[in-house]
Protein backbone atom coordinates (compact mmCIF):
# COMPACT_ATOMS: atom_id res chain seq x y z
CA UNK A 1 0.00 0.00 0.00
CA UNK A 2 1.38 3.42 -0.92
CA UNK A 3 0.93 6.37 1.39
CA UNK A 4 1.49 10.08 1.08
CA UNK A 5 1.10 12.53 3.94
CA UNK A 6 -0.63 9.68 5.75
CA UNK A 7 -3.36 9.18 3.17
CA UNK A 8 -3.40 6.10 0.98
CA UNK A 9 -2.71 6.88 -2.64
CA UNK A 10 -5.13 6.10 -5.46
CA UNK A 11 -4.03 4.01 -8.41
CA UNK A 12 -4.78 5.51 -11.80
CA UNK A 13 -3.22 6.30 -15.17
CA UNK A 14 -2.10 9.69 -16.28
CA UNK A 15 0.01 11.76 -18.63
CA UNK A 16 3.42 12.84 -17.41
CA UNK A 17 5.80 15.27 -19.01
CA UNK A 18 9.51 14.46 -19.33
CA UNK A 19 11.24 17.55 -20.69
CA UNK A 20 9.27 18.19 -23.89
CA UNK A 21 7.81 14.70 -24.21
CA UNK A 22 4.33 13.82 -22.97
CA UNK A 23 3.96 10.18 -21.96
CA UNK A 24 0.32 9.03 -21.84
CA UNK A 25 -1.26 6.16 -19.86
CA UNK A 26 1.49 5.91 -17.25
CA UNK A 27 0.41 3.93 -14.16
CA UNK A 28 0.62 6.45 -11.34
CA UNK A 29 -0.30 6.85 -7.70
CA UNK A 30 -2.20 9.99 -6.73
CA UNK A 31 -2.64 11.49 -3.24
CA UNK A 32 -6.21 12.77 -2.74
CA UNK A 33 -5.05 15.17 -0.02
CA UNK A 34 -1.95 16.97 -1.31
CA UNK A 35 -2.34 15.93 -4.99
CA UNK A 36 1.18 14.49 -5.18
CA UNK A 37 1.73 12.17 -8.12
CA UNK A 38 4.35 9.48 -8.51
CA UNK A 39 5.02 6.80 -11.08
CA UNK A 40 3.89 3.40 -9.79
CA UNK A 41 6.95 1.69 -8.33
CA UNK A 42 6.35 -1.49 -10.38
CA UNK A 43 6.85 0.38 -13.68
CA UNK A 44 9.23 3.11 -12.57
CA UNK A 45 12.27 1.66 -14.37
CA UNK A 46 10.32 1.12 -17.59
CA UNK A 47 8.99 4.68 -17.40
CA UNK A 48 12.47 6.15 -16.97
CA UNK A 49 13.87 4.16 -19.90
CA UNK A 50 10.94 5.05 -22.18
CA UNK A 51 11.12 8.71 -21.16
CA UNK A 52 14.85 8.95 -21.93
CA UNK A 53 14.53 7.18 -25.30
CA UNK A 54 11.49 9.26 -26.31
CA UNK A 55 13.24 12.48 -25.32
CA UNK A 56 16.40 11.40 -27.15
CA UNK A 57 14.37 10.68 -30.28
CA UNK A 58 12.69 14.07 -30.06
CA UNK A 59 9.21 12.58 -29.72
CA UNK A 60 6.62 15.05 -28.48
CA UNK A 61 4.15 12.35 -27.37
CA UNK A 62 4.27 8.61 -26.71
CA UNK A 63 1.84 6.12 -25.23
CA UNK A 64 3.16 3.98 -22.39
CA UNK A 65 0.87 1.11 -23.52
CA UNK A 66 2.59 0.92 -26.90
CA UNK A 67 6.00 0.16 -25.39
CA UNK A 68 5.47 -1.53 -22.04
CA UNK A 69 3.48 -4.65 -21.17
CA UNK A 70 1.66 -3.80 -17.97
CA UNK A 71 -0.89 -6.60 -17.97
CA UNK A 72 0.25 -7.61 -14.49
CA UNK A 73 -2.83 -7.44 -12.25
CA UNK A 74 -0.58 -6.93 -9.22
CA UNK A 75 0.04 -3.38 -10.44
CA UNK A 76 -2.78 -1.88 -8.38
CA UNK A 77 -3.16 -4.55 -5.71
CA UNK A 78 -1.30 -2.35 -3.25
CA UNK A 79 -3.76 0.51 -3.80
CA UNK A 80 -6.64 0.93 -1.39
CA UNK A 81 -8.68 2.64 -4.10
CA UNK A 82 -8.53 3.16 -7.85
CA UNK A 83 -10.00 5.74 -10.18
CA UNK A 84 -12.88 3.52 -11.34
CA UNK A 85 -14.45 3.66 -7.90
CA UNK A 86 -17.05 6.18 -6.78
CA UNK A 87 -15.20 9.40 -5.79
CA UNK A 88 -17.43 9.91 -2.73
CA UNK A 89 -16.64 6.39 -1.50
CA UNK A 90 -12.92 6.94 -2.10
CA UNK A 91 -12.95 10.11 -0.01
CA UNK A 92 -15.09 8.45 2.68
CA UNK A 93 -12.60 5.57 2.83
CA UNK A 94 -9.76 8.10 3.24
CA UNK A 95 -11.70 9.85 6.03
CA UNK A 96 -12.31 6.56 7.84
CA UNK A 97 -8.62 5.64 7.70
CA UNK A 98 -7.61 9.10 8.91
CA UNK A 99 -10.03 8.85 11.83
CA UNK A 100 -8.53 5.49 12.78
CA UNK A 101 -5.05 7.03 12.66
CA UNK A 102 -6.24 10.01 14.71
CA UNK A 103 -7.49 7.66 17.42
CA UNK A 104 -4.10 5.97 17.48
CA UNK A 105 -2.23 9.30 17.50
CA UNK A 106 -4.27 10.35 20.54
CA UNK A 107 -3.50 7.05 22.28
CA UNK A 108 0.24 7.52 21.87
CA UNK A 109 -0.11 11.25 22.64
CA UNK A 110 1.56 12.41 19.42
CA UNK A 111 0.19 15.94 19.21
CA UNK A 112 2.05 16.88 16.01
CA UNK A 113 0.60 13.89 14.19
CA UNK A 114 -2.86 14.70 15.59
CA UNK A 115 -2.66 18.19 14.09
CA UNK A 116 -1.56 16.82 10.71
CA UNK A 117 -4.42 14.34 10.73
CA UNK A 118 -6.94 17.04 11.67
CA UNK A 119 -5.76 19.18 8.75
CA UNK A 120 -6.05 16.18 6.42
CA UNK A 121 -9.54 15.44 7.72
CA UNK A 122 -10.56 19.05 7.06
CA UNK A 123 -9.34 18.82 3.43
CA UNK A 124 -11.05 15.46 2.91
CA UNK A 125 -14.31 16.68 4.47
CA UNK A 126 -14.35 19.69 2.15
CA UNK A 127 -13.72 17.45 -0.84
CA UNK A 128 -16.53 15.07 0.21
CA UNK A 129 -18.90 18.03 0.64
CA UNK A 130 -18.07 19.33 -2.87
CA UNK A 131 -18.60 15.89 -4.40
CA UNK A 132 -21.96 15.50 -2.67
CA UNK A 133 -23.03 18.98 -3.80
CA UNK A 134 -22.28 18.03 -7.42
CA UNK A 135 -24.61 15.05 -7.05
CA UNK A 136 -27.43 16.89 -5.35
CA UNK A 137 -30.64 17.08 -7.40
CA UNK A 138 -30.75 20.26 -9.44
CA UNK A 139 -26.96 20.64 -9.63
CA UNK A 140 -25.35 20.12 -13.01
CA UNK A 141 -22.41 17.78 -13.17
Amino acid sequence: MSFCCGASMIGTKGTLKHYRTRIHNVPILFCPVCHRIEVHYMVENEYEILAEYAHGDGASEVDFHDYVDESDKALHENCVNNEEEDPVLIVQNQIDMSLDLLTFAKEIQDQEWEQQLKKRLMVLSQRRHKLKMKRAPGNAI
